[in-house]
């Protein structure tokens, strides 16, 4: 029934839409048209300021924000934020019967005010709840609740457990089934892929694609971005755009893209270094002096009035061309384009090289009660390995039972590594007053931060390292954290979700960082991409069971 409904869908229409907070401007003049049936995704560097426009878009900036410009926005609008603002003592059931009221309440009201069409008052109260009622295909709803807690693998859970009991990926998939039942007119998602596994990511991806409405969503995805999205728009204020000329916006998915920006980029170089070496030679000829023009002798006694008319001719004309070389500078000048900035690069090995050879993890045996069964893991030094597997299998745990963090219930687990570091999947910064720059010293340490200072290893940029924690974004943080985790050079290195929140061009450079490492890596993800070109060894949890 959702056909004849999209006629009366609507656009979201942001103009000129700036964000600031206090000095610090995070969206300037951003224009967006997104129309029904057109699924656009944001990417842009971490603090570009993603997740600002969808809330600037929902109305839930905080009070502290300097807002300008223009929203037009659907009436009908849902927001997935990367953490679902339920509350802790809700129910499963109350979250699902909240997204389902509104619905019921529209049928209801059809089925009674139907036979009271002859009051002009309740002929526009029917027609509102009918309008409603069919753009939700509402009659459905109840079906499509409990289909999608059974396809999200919900239907296990007690209708009455508590929120704050349940995991984040299934506090994701809760928030996605609400989604799924709703079918809001206009969608707004932030990294929802994130705590999803490959059944969930395909049930969002293909719920995604039969929305009729607006849907805008970011991700660190990039499987996803090419599966979803017909548009990507680009809010990195740094660069040129795909088109060379600063478009922001690109017709396509992630793999297009980054060939087009890429291409984009390389036209940029080439026409700046060309410009600089017309605009070198336009100073040369605004250099330009009379000896240029007439060089030779001084005029003899019977030539002097000869030598003074040609002279005054020569002063003419030096004056002409250096008139013309100088306006042609000006113009050059203004035409110019300004030097492609240097890329904030990771410019750091994750790892230090292995001591020796041998073997770096040995695991016979372990359990974690409730959580990790692992009859046996080995790796050799300098090994990479992947742990995947679906939710709920235990791959985080693994993780934090390697690093110590995580105590076993029983088994062997031996670690030969000298150093070990970890990057969980949300670090815990311990003073979110401090800057992060105080906040990387404190980690390290003293002789550390000195021999290794944040600056150097090109995963946080220099004007963020004065900034307070709170005051970074998820994706800030994370570097962050993973600048810590790496400055101390270890043999083993362990990786939770690490394309989690980060960009896009760090995502791809820290691949390959991964690949390139010396020493030890583990790395559990969810992330399609780098399962695919993974060329380690690899581990699957939960296969077989």
């Amino acid at each position: 029934m959702s056909a004849p409904a999209s006629a009366s869908l609507a656009p979201l229409v942001v103009r000129d839409l700036t964000v600031a907070f206090g000095r610090r401007t995070v969206l300037d003049g951003i224009d967006l048209l997104a129309q029904p049936g057109r699924r656009i995704g944001l990417i842009g560097e971490n603090g570009a300021g993603k997740s600002t426009l969808l809330r600037a878009v929902t109305g839930d900036l905080p009070a502290s924000a300097h807002v300008t410009g223009s929203i037009e926005r659907p009436a009908d609008l849902a927001f997935l934020t990367q953490e679902p603002p339920f509350r802790d003592g809700d129910t499963v059931a109350d979250v699902l019967a909240t997204a389902l009221r509104p619905l019921r309440d529209a049928v209801a009201a059809v089925e009674r005010l139907a036979d009271r069409l002859d009051d002009p008052e309740v002929a526009d109260e029917y027609a509102a709840a009918l309008d409603l009622a069919l753009a939700h295909d509402a009659w459905d709803a109840d079906r499509r609740a409990l289909l999608a807690a059974e396809q999200l693998g919900l239907d296990h859970l007690a209708p009455q457990r508590r929120v704050g009991s349940l995991s984040g990926g299934q506090r994701t998939r809760l928030a996605l089934a609400t989604l799924m039942t709703r079918r809001p007119q206009c969608l707004l998602l932030d990294e929802p892929t994130n705590h999803l596994d490959d059944e969930a990511v395909a049930l969002l991806v293909a719920f995604l694609r039969d929305l009729p409405g607006v849907v805008v969503l970011t991700s660190h995805d990039r499987v996803l971005l090419d599966e979803v999205c017909t548009d990507l728009v680009d809010l990195d204020p740094v660069g040129r755009g795909t088109d060379g000329r600063g478009g922001r916006r690109y017709g396509g998915g992630w793999t297009a893209y980054a060939e087009a920006r890429a291409a984009a980029r390389r036209r940029w170089e080439e026409t700046f270094a060309a410009q600089q070496e017309e605009l070198e030679r336009l100073r040369e000829a605004a250099r330009i002096d009379k000896s240029a023009i007439a060089p030779g002798r001084g005029p003899r006694d019977n030539d002097k009035f000869i030598h003074a008319f040609k002279g005054a001719n020569v002063e003419r004309a030096l004056a002409r061309r250096k008139r013309d070389a100088e306006r042609r500078l000006e113009e050059a000048e203004r035409a110019q384009v300004r030097k492609p900035p240097a890329p904030l690069r990771l410019a750091t090995g994750l790892t230090a090289g292995s001591a020796g050879s041998g073997r770096v993890l040995t695991v016979r045996g372990l359990t974690v009660a409730g959580r990790l069964e692992l009859p046996v893991l080995d790796l050799d030094a300098g090994g990479h390995l992947l742990v995947t597997g679906a939710n709920g299998t235990g791959k985080s745990t693994l993780l934090g039972v390697l690093s110590g963090r995580v105590a076993p219930t029983s088994g062997v687990v031996q670690v030969g590594a000298q150093r070990v570091a970890e990057l969980t999947q949300d670090p815990l910064l311990p003073d979110l007053a401090a800057t992060a720059q105080a906040t990387y010293d404190a980690a390290v340490g003293p002789e550390l931060a000195v021999r290794r200072p944040l600056r150097s290893l090109g995963l946080l940029h220099p004007r963020e390292h004065a900034k307070p924690v709170v005051l970074l974004s998820v994706g800030q943080r994370r570097r962050l954290a993973l600048a810590v985790a790496v400055a101390t050079e270890p043999d083993l290195l362990l990786l939770d979700e690490p394309t989690n929140h980060l960009s896009l061009s760090l995502v791809t450079e820290l691949e390959e960082a991964i690949g390139a490492s010396p020493g030890a890596v583990v790395v559990a993800s969810h992330d399609r991409w780098l399962r695919r070109r993974w060329a380690g060894e690899e581990l699957s949890l939960g296969a077989g069971r």
